[in-house]
């Protein structure tokens, strides 16, 4: 919810308001809810609520994939992110952090309390952030704090707020390094402390190559600390397996059982569609449906010519009038039709290869080289789609064997370190779709690739129509309730204006 400021005071007050027991709270006390809550159950609810995709139905699901420039619509209305639309973030996810110190407290003198410790750490890291990559500086300090009464909290300067993200994530390695395996973990990692450990100094990779523009922060240390971390050697192994959620018939897929007006027609983005025929890359089966009027026309659903994207910042009316005709390919049935397509995948091997490819690269590190971090960081990614159901892939399944001469042409690494950065990126761009789409975003802003099509005439960025914007509004709620704090916020950061194409420090 967004009025999370003045939430833990109100809640506060509800409890103390309660805990004077009359016969009438008695007689209408539910006997299907649960009474008793232990570091258990909060823990599950912890990990689904940062791990599990909250949106409201498959249309929010489908808004960020259009906001990375994967898919285009041709339903009754425009997919607003399509066209570079950013409204106002939502707060809401901070009302995790009195749970967070709930399970805490429930978890003392247990012998799980050194997991659920680590827990603790990385999801508060996981949790600000996401928000700060979203608006830049926000309440962290002090924040959870309405039991003593502070509801209104100050921002605070997003340099800081990764910092301490960072330090939570190192604590989280701590913690789990003296932990035992810990219940209420409903991810494949079934509270093994060993894996959250590994996910835990992937993430503070993953949030370290994102500082690739201010590797001077002192404050940081950014290069330092991603060596430490490398050089420490507890990273995600090809057996670890992902971070993320199993999708299942009781927990199905956002996309599943939605083929009805508006996900059916979904359209692949040229954006992607004609890079992966250009990596001759077999993903692209698994992703889409071949055009009907290519099949019409003659040519068959394994042959790529028969595939055909949607330049997504192309005129609507122009779109839906081609979709009518059967052009372009649409999003591939089995996300439609399979309550389990493929997992949620937010953390794993492929990205984390990847993300040591551009270091090494850079020179942040010297262990390995570039080319066998890419090669492992891409066979693990097609690896993982060897998972889906092959008889989607239009004839086209991946298998060993072509994963064993996927490295020629486009694909074989590069041998200038510009040319292979891109292909670096590339390959993150392929493996996120669908999946944590929103980190392709944050990557567009950080590198400029791939090459997001802008269009000025159909642009709803509204103050700067020949560009991408670069941050969501701060929530209407902070001007309701925390107004003082958002003011200094934003004559710190944006010249005092609360606007999309204002640039926040990671991205100066």
């Amino acid at each position: 919810m967004k009025k999370y400021l003045i939430y833990t005071a109100v809640l506060t007050g509800l409890l103390l308001a309660g805990t004077g027991c009359s016969k009438f709270d008695e007689i209408n006390t539910n006997p299907d809810a649960t009474e008793n809550v232990n570091a258990t159950m909060l823990a599950t609810n912890i990990i689904l609520k940062n791990l599990k995709f909250n949106g409201r139905d498959a249309k929010a699901y489908l808004s960020d994939n259009g906001l990375s420039k994967y898919v285009g619509y041709a339903n009754e209305s425009i997919l607003s992110s399509q066209y570079n639309y950013l409204g106002a973030t939502d707060f809401g996810i901070l009302t995790i952090l009195p749970n967070i110190e709930s399970m805490l407290k429930y978890a003392q003198g247990n012998v799980m309390e050194n997991s659920y410790k680590g827990l603790a750490h990385f999801s508060r890291a996981y949790t600000f952030y996401n928000l700060t990559m979203q608006v830049g500086d926000i309440p962290y300090v002090g924040t959870g704090q309405g039991k003593t009464g502070a509801i209104t909290v100050a921002y605070t300067p997003q340099e800081e707020v990764i910092k301490g993200v960072l330090d939570e994530l190192k604590l989280a390695d701590q913690e789990f390094a003296n932990g035992v395996t810990f219940s209420g973990d409903p991810t494949p990692y079934n509270g093994d402390p060993k894996k959250w450990r590994r996910a835990s100094n992937a993430f503070a990779l993953q949030i370290l190559i994102s500082l690739s523009k201010r590797t001077e922060s002192s404050t940081i240390n950014v290069k330092q600390r991603f060596a430490e971390i490398v050089n420490g050697g507890f990273l995600l192994e090809p057996t670890t397996g992902f971070l993320g959620l199993n999708y299942s018939s009781t927990n199905v897929h956002p996309m599943s059982g939605t083929n009805d007006l508006f996900t059916s027609r979904t359209i692949i983005s040229t954006t992607i569609i004609d890079s992966m025929k250009l990596y001759n890359d077999r993903r692209m089966f698994y992703l889409a449906e071949p055009s009907k009027a290519k099949i019409t026309g003659g040519l068959t659903a394994s042959d790529p010519a028969a595939y055909v994207g949607v330049k997504v910042s192309d005129d609507y009316d122009n779109v839906t009038t081609a979709y009518s005709a059967n052009t372009y390919s649409l999003l591939n049935l089995r996300y439609l039709q399979q309550p389990a397509s493929e997992p949620r995948r937010l953390l794993t091997y492929a990205e984390q290869q990847l993300i040591l490819a551009e270091a090494r690269v850079l020179g942040w590190i010297t262990t390995g080289t570039a080319q066998d971090y890419y090669e492992t960081g891409v066979r693990a990614a097609l690896t993982d789609m060897m998972g889906a159901t092959a008889s989607y892939a239009h004839g086209m399944p991946i298998n060993a064997g072509y994963i064993s001469t996927y490295f020629t042409g486009e694909a074989a690494f590069k041998t200038t370190a510009a040319e292979q950065l891109k292909q670096i990126w590339q390959q993150k761009y392929f493996l996120n779709f669908m999946q944590n789409s929103l980190t392709a975003y944050f990557e567009y802003r950080r590198t400029g690739y791939p090459v997001f099509p802008i269009n000025p005439a159909t642009s709803l960025n509204t103050n700067k129509p020949t560009a991408v914007p670069q941050r969501w509004l701060y929530p209407s709620s902070e001007t309701n309730y925390n107004r003082a704090n958002l003011i200094a916020a934003l004559q710190r950061q944006y010249e005092g204006v609360d606007e999309v194409n204002k640039l926040m420090w990671i991205l100066k």
